[in-house]
Parts: structure tokens; sequence; C-alpha cells
């Protein structure tokens, strides 16, 4: 009875152990990966994206290789020719080149991003300081490719595949920060002062050329009546004069005189304003005249004149 109880339990054991053993020796590798196998602590082979089978107990897994494009940020403080300190971010973007290469990316260096760190950080800081915080933003494409040729020329013999790196951020001091603010806050400031006075002297040459064209047609406007008046006068006094020996210009002068006169004070009864009158002294009637008499002579002069 106890044998035949025994039996079905070894077998069971052994059914149990062979399953742990076909499980453990089952490796499902993903895609874009390489798993490194090692046999007793010594490379044996790769394992590729799919099903694979290992000899459990005696084969491992050593390493799970991604083959997948990766980033490596690195920040590098330095400074400038013109002794400003900043901070230069530097992505760098990096595959293992293919399958084969594996081998190299995993025992030829023992921390790949460390090694690429030390490069990016020895590029940068030899190039910096050859410029000024102006030319280093104008360059850091310049920089870029720096970065990049000399990480292309020492990772591609560890199986790494460089494909780009860029110099995403400069980061000045606060300081320097805030004074590039203050002075292109002035420079603004300047330009709009010179747009505002340039504005301001253009209105000023306007109205000027606008004050100088007014006063000229006023001072025509005021030669032309003035002219006219004088004729009209002429052409009155050679009238009457004509008609009637015995008038002389003087009187027909101190008519037209008297007759403005009324036609002043006839005027004031139709205006709104206030007026007030005063006492007119004969002596500037009499001045009134003899102007009026030299504007006539002035006429009949210009007339006499060949044209």
């Amino acid at each position: 009875m106890q044998n035949t109880f025994d039996f079905p339990v070894a077998w069971v054991v052994v059914i149990i152990i062979g399953l742990a053993l076909l499980a453990s020796s089952i490796r499902i590798v993903p895609q874009q990966s390489i798993f490194v196998i090692e046999l007793f602590g010594r490379y044996r082979r790769l394992l590729r994206p799919g099903l694979n089978f290992i000899i459990p107990l005696v084969e491992q897994v050593a390493h799970k290789q991604s083959m997948r494009t990766r980033q490596l940020d690195v920040d590098v403080e330095t400074k400038t020719n013109d002794n400003v300190f900043v901070v230069v971010r530097v992505s760098v973007q990096y595959r293992v080149s293919s399958a084969d290469a594996v081998y190299n990316a995993f025992y030829q260096l023992e921390n790949p991003e460390w090694q690429m760190q030390s490069y990016v950080f020895d590029t940068v800081r030899a190039q910096i300081p050859k410029q000024n915080l102006d030319a280093v933003f104008d360059n850091k494409d310049s920089i870029s490719n720096d970065v990049k040729m000399q990480l292309r020329d020492t990772m591609e013999g560890y199986g790494f595949e460089i494909i780009a790196s860029l110099v995403t951020d400069i980061d000045p001091d606060q300081s320097v920060k805030d004074s590039m603010n203050q002075i292109n806050a002035a420079e603004r400031e300047r330009r709009a002062a010179e747009h505002k006075a340039e504005a301001e002297k253009i209105i000023k040459v306007k109205q000027a050329e606008a004050d100088k064209e007014s006063k000229i047609l006023q001072g025509e406007g005021i030669a032309g009546q003035r002219r006219a008046i004088a004729e009209g006068l002429r052409d009155s006094i050679a009238m009457v004069t004509n008609e009637n020996n015995d008038i002389t210009s003087r009187d027909v002068i101190d008519l037209l005189k008297f007759t403005n006169y009324v036609d002043v004070l006839g005027s004031f009864d139709n205006s709104s304003s206030k007026v007030i009158m005063l006492p007119q002294p004969t002596g500037q009637l009499n001045s009134l005249s003899t102007d009026l008499m030299a504007a006539m002579e002035a006429a009949r002069e210009g007339d006499k004149k060949p044209t």
C-alpha cells in the first residue's frame, strides 16, 4: 500500500520540476530589444525579439539592451569670453547602432551615458570660453555640430550611433538676464522716442508749410482787395470829375469817406456785440483822406507803367 502511494507522488514531483525548468528556460524578448546571454559568466549569445529558450540554471540573461533611441540631457556650467557664467543644456539622442553592436555596447563601457557626458563637458567647455555671450547664442548650431562630431567619432567604436546633439537652452546668470532685459527695454524706448520725435517734426513742418501758404494767400487777398478799392475809387473820381468840373477829387473822397462812415455806424445795429462809441477827432478823418489820395495816385502810376 505504501509503495503504490509513493509512486504517483514521485512522478508529480518530477513533472513539477520539469515544468519549472521549462518555464525558467523560456525567454520572451520584446520588440526593439536584445538580451545578452552568459554561460557561467561568459558571453554566450544574443536573444532577438520573440520566443527564445535558454538552458536553465546554466545560462543567464546578463543584460537587456534596448534598441530604441534614447536621450541624454547634460547641463554644462561654463564661462564665456566676456566673463559671463552660463548653463548650457545639451540633449544627445543616441541608440545602439545594430544588434551585432550590442556586444561592444555592453562589454566595453561600464556606463555609456557617463562616458558621453564627459565628452559633452569637454567639447562645450572648449568652445564657450572662446566666444562672448551674444556669439554663444548666435553660434548655437555650431556648438551642437561640434558635440555631435566629437561623440560620433568616439562612441561609434563602442557600438553607439549619435543621431543628434542639440543645444536646447542657454541660461545666463539671473543678474545678466536682468541687465539684458533692461538694455532691450532702453533700446525700445529710444526707438519709440525717435519715431515720436520724427512724427512731431513732420507735423510741425506741415503746420509751418500750411501757415506759410495761408499767409501768402491772405497777403495776396489783402493786396488784391486794396488794389480793387483803389481802382474803384480812381474810376469813380474820374467819372465824377469829368462830368462836373466844379467837383474836385478831394470833394469826392470826402463824400465817399462820409458815406463809408455812415455805413459803418449802421452796421452796428445788426451786431450782437456791445459797442462803445468814442468821439472821432477830425484829424484822423483828414488823415484818412490823405491816405486815400495817396492810394489813388499810386494806382495811377501803376497804370502808366508799360506792361
